[in-house]
């Protein structure tokens, strides 16, 4: 072997890797990945999400965190609505091809275009997902309160799933904001914002509300409250951590973090309130 090659990492050796931290057949996984921090991969990014899906096998699910990538919000005014200049250049949310958000990494467009993948409706907070529950996972995702109940995050948890996160920062965590949604704080930050849709006659206009998931819930919590969740919960014994390719990774279980964070927000969230 030219000792000039990069040393490319194969779908097999990561499929070995995520067995050794511990994801299992069956399971409903997602994942959150810093693809840069793995290494060179043969065949990029679908590398690590075809080893994902051959290790949880046929009745597994795969899930990212794709939202869309729209950068409207920046163009909105005071009541939230998008300013009347920039309103007919402004491209409506297509569930089937509206591109996933960039700014969380690239394996979110590649599982939401692999065959056989679901996207959720909710703009901001959607999901897509590939396996045998990625239809039922999906489904029915409300266009308010995208993080609370009855929405992909709340169903992960429900059928006790994980998160991956590969190389990923820990305050990307996207599980955290349904803590957000389930946390008993008194006076959260809710946004009310105008976002377009893709319609059969043109783009049309709906206004969603939502729980503030660009900044802390509770003017009480630390910028970085994301981040201390996670470590704490690290900390006290929760998660398996390991190298997926050259990246560090974190593997937690949706039901026991969700029970940690919530607990979490509640005692730190209204300390100044």
């Amino acid at each position: 072997m030219n000792a000039d090659l990069p040393a490319f990492r194969t779908r097999s050796a990561l499929r070995s890797d995520l067995t050794r931290i511990g994801l299992r057949a069956g399971d409903a996984v997602m994942v959150h990945a810093a693809m840069r921090k793995v290494g060179p991969l043969l065949n990029g990014p679908d590398a690590l999400s075809h080893a994902i899906l051959d290790v949880v096998g046929p009745d597994g699910t795969l899930l990212v965190y794709a939202s869309w990538d729209s950068v409207h919000e920046d163009l909105l005014d005071a009541s939230g609505r998008v300013l009347p200049e920039w309103r007919d250049h402004v491209p409506g949310f297509d569930q089937e091809s509206s591109r996933a958000v960039r700014m969380n990494g690239i394996i979110a467009e590649f599982v939401r275009t692999m065959p056989g993948a679901r996207r959720s409706a909710n703009p901001g907070a959607s999901i897509a997902a590939v396996g045998r529950l990625a239809e039922w996972i999906t489904a029915d995702h409300g266009l308010d309160y995208g993080y609370g109940e009855n929405t992909p995050l709340s169903k992960l948890v429900d059928i006790g799933g994980r998160v991956l996160m590969v190389g990923a920062p820990w305050d990307t965590m996207t599980l955290i904001h349904h803590a957000d949604h389930r946390a008993r704080l008194p006076d959260k930050r809710v946004l009310r914002f105008e976002v377009p849709f893709a319609g059969a006659d043109g783009t049309y206009w709906r206004f969603i509300e939502e729980f503030d998931t660009a900044d802390p819930v509770h003017d009480s919590l630390p910028e970085d409250y994301i981040e201390q969740i996670v470590i704490a919960f690290v900390a006290a014994g929760g998660g398996r951590q390991g190298m997926i390719g050259l990246a560090p990774s974190l593997l937690v279980d949706a039901p026991p973090m969700i029970d940690f964070a919530v607990d979490w927000l509640e005692r730190h969230g209204d300390r100044t309130a």
